[in-house]
């Protein structure tokens, strides 16, 4: 197990450290070190700075690039399995039955709650009304404005906002130095009567992404150090790279350790995480300090989110009920020149009982596609990855499936199978039980089926090749499988959104019962799952769509460019293939002059299929898709 920083603060003359501990894992782990005081962990987060620090600084991995790119914290996230929720309203498309994320709107049944630039809305799904509306944005640049999405737990929402990119004051932008980066805020507010406020809380770093479990929300927060390097007009990129050293040199322990603040009760608290809450393994990823915080959201407080910080990296999220994972991905240092691995990082935490633990940690080749590449199952993680050149192509490049349990403190491979898609790269994935299914893509699309159910011996037992790919995979029952996607040529070029049916019931023989084709078609769900609705209780897929825009003449004749069309395609899913069902629009898709305000997601309240964009909700019956309310939220 890692042991902690065993010194809670950093003030005043350090005597000097011996080298730290270090513990040798199992092939296939990291080891982990032990700093043992706050003086060894400003030395080593020094060295490793001033070995990814380049003639602009430091960017978001920890390698060279200019200033202006290392100061945006916007935190790209990735998420999404189904949850046909009791009592007849689904839930968000999510990973992991029982483990909520994060979304733009959320549905408890009683009431419909969205986020959209800035503003809190909550409908009344009975009456289809909008029952209160709180501007959570004070910016009042139009591109300034943070992104977000919430949580739901009985009459609290949390709204997780991501940092604006724009925050430096206009009066302030003409004076030297970067640009001032907002933090990321989280907004409890009280829905038992008019939104209001309860408590904010304020960190810095990048948020990457959540996970719920019951009333428990785990944060997953992304930070480097807060330093600034001088902006030079003249001299040589050695000459801006030793300025910038001796500026890391001059760096104090908290320039490293993340600053919270905390407002509730009319009072406010600012703190830091301490030095006992840090720990590392011992090759660093660049600069980067990983933070989980846990919030109640039943407790009457946030609270300062009881912190646990690993110096690592993290981009992808992926959470079970026990356990959360945060996921490095290492690949843009070795496209940006940085001399660290080219592999994936994991790190397990046992979220089981209170302050979240890290307990373990491993690397896997290659990189992930998105959290759907992990998957844990009786003990074991499967996580798929692709390794070798992706962007040359010319067949070097292939993925994998690999098994990995814990040992201790080493998540170790217990086994593996490769060579999958040669040439190819890995477009989407999917666990189910004791076997995987995997979808490659250069050309054609072959969707492979893993066999998982002795983890020291995985291997492919299925090879279905047909054109297109799919982006998402999801369960649809009775050894069904649903794909969305893209339909492609022979020769690989994408025409247009595509939703397959599959048949995996004998993992041996898959096949393809059906498919629909929109063509020239494209769909958010390809990169968010959480666009995605399956409503199994009526088998019912909607998935929003959008069309580059043609112009009709008089007698209905398509000919030159028009304007952008967007809706939700509804389709039921039958035994031999798709019925459609209809098609959902909103009143406008142009707004403000021309901004576009696409439909985003889809959720399901007793019998009525809501649809959400910027502009408003449609409220549309199940039965003979009629039209039954329009609820403008902008």
């Amino acid at each position: 197990m890692v042991a902690a920083l065993t010194l809670a603060g950093c003030t005043g003359p350090a005597p000097a450290p011996p080298p730290p501990r270090e513990r040798v894992l199992p092939a296939g782990g990291l080891r982990l070190v032990a700093f043992d005081s706050c003086a060894e962990a400003l030395r080593q987060l020094r060295t490793a700075a001033k070995a990814a620090v380049g003639p602009w600084g430091l960017d978001p991995f920890g390698s060279a690039v200019p200033m202006a790119a290392a100061e945006r914290a916007d935190g790209a996230v990735a998420k999404q399995a189904p949850a046909a929720g009791a009592g007849g309203y689904s839930g968000t498309t999510v990973h992991e039955a029982g483990v909520d994320e994060p979304d733009l709107v959320k549905t408890d049944g009683r009431r419909i709650v969205t986020l959209g630039r800035g503003v809190l809305s909550v409908i009344d799904p009975v009456s289809r009304r909008l029952t209160g509306r709180l501007a959570l944005d004070r910016t009042t640049e139009r591109f300034a404005r943070a992104d977000g999405d919430l949580l739901l737990h009985g009459d609290r929402a949390l709204v997780l906002l991501r940092a604006p990119w724009v925050t430096k004051p206009a009066a302030d932008r003409a004076r030297p130095g970067p640009a001032e980066v907002g933090r990321p805020r989280l907004v409890l507010v009280d829905l038992a009567g008019a939104p209001r406020i309860v408590a904010e809380y304020r960190i810095d770093g990048s948020l990457v992404d959540a996970r719920q479990v019951g009333a428990t929300a785990r944060v997953v927060i992304r930070s480097t150090p807060r330093l600034t390097f001088p902006q030079p007009r003249k001299g040589t990129d050695a000459q801006r790279t030793a300025a910038n050293r001796a500026v890391v040199d001059r760096a104090t322990i908290d320039d490293w350790l993340p600053r919270y603040e905390v407002r509730e009760g009319g009072r406010t608290t600012t703190g830091q995480v301490g030095c006992d809450r840090v720990s590392r393994p011992p090759r660093f990823s660049g600069a980067s300090l990983v933070t989980v915080l846990s919030f109640d959201l039943g407790a009457g407080a946030l609270g300062t989110g009881d912190p646990v910080t690993v110096v690592a990296d993290g981009d992808t999220v992926y959470g079970t009920g026990p356990r959360l994972y945060v996921v490095n991905d290492q690949r843009w240092r070795a496209r940006d020149g940085g001399s660290g691995s080219t592999g994936t990082e994991i790190f397990q935490f046992d979220t089981s009982a209170g302050t979240p633990r890290y307990v373990a940690a491993g690397s896997v080749p290659g990189f992930l596609i998105n959290q759907y590449a992990l998957s844990e199952w009786n003990g074991h993680l499967r996580v798929a990855t692709t390794t070798g050149d992706v962007w040359g192509g010319g067949g070097r490049s292939e993925s994998g499936v690999y098994v990995l349990r814990a040992d201790g403190p080493a998540l170790t491979r217990v086994g593996q199978v490769t060579g999958l898609g040669r040439g190819e790269r890995i477009h989407s994935v999917r666990f189910l039980g004791d076997t995987g299914y995997v979808v490659t893509f250069r050309q054609v699309d072959p969707l492979y089926t893993v066999d998982l159910r002795d983890p020291a011996a995985p291997r492919v037992t299925g090879e279905l090749k047909i054109t297109g790919y799919s982006s998402y995979l999801h369960p649809a029952g009775d050894g069904r499988l649903l794909g969305v996607g893209q339909e492609a040529s022979a020769r690989g070029q994408v025409q247009g959104t595509q939703v397959s049916l599959f048949d995996v019931a004998d993992p041996t023989h898959t096949s393809r019962i059906a498919q629909h084709h929109v063509a020239g078609g494209w769909s958010e769900v390809e990169s968010d799952p959480h666009a995605f609705l399956y409503w199994a209780p009526e088998r019912l897929v909607a998935v929003p769509v959008g069309r580059p825009g043609v112009a009709t003449d008089r007698a209905g004749a398509e000919g030159g460019k028009g304007r952008p069309s967007h809706g939700v395609l509804v389709l039921r899913v039958t035994d031999t293939g798709f019925t459609v069902a209809g098609t959902v629009e909103h009143p406008t898709s142009l707004r403000d002059g021309g901004e576009w305000t696409p439909i985003r997601r889809s959720l399901v309240v007793d019998g009525v299929l809501w649809t959400v964009s910027d502009a408003g909700l449609r409220a549309t019956a199940l039965s003979g898709m009629t039209p039954l309310a329009w609820v403008p939220t902008d």
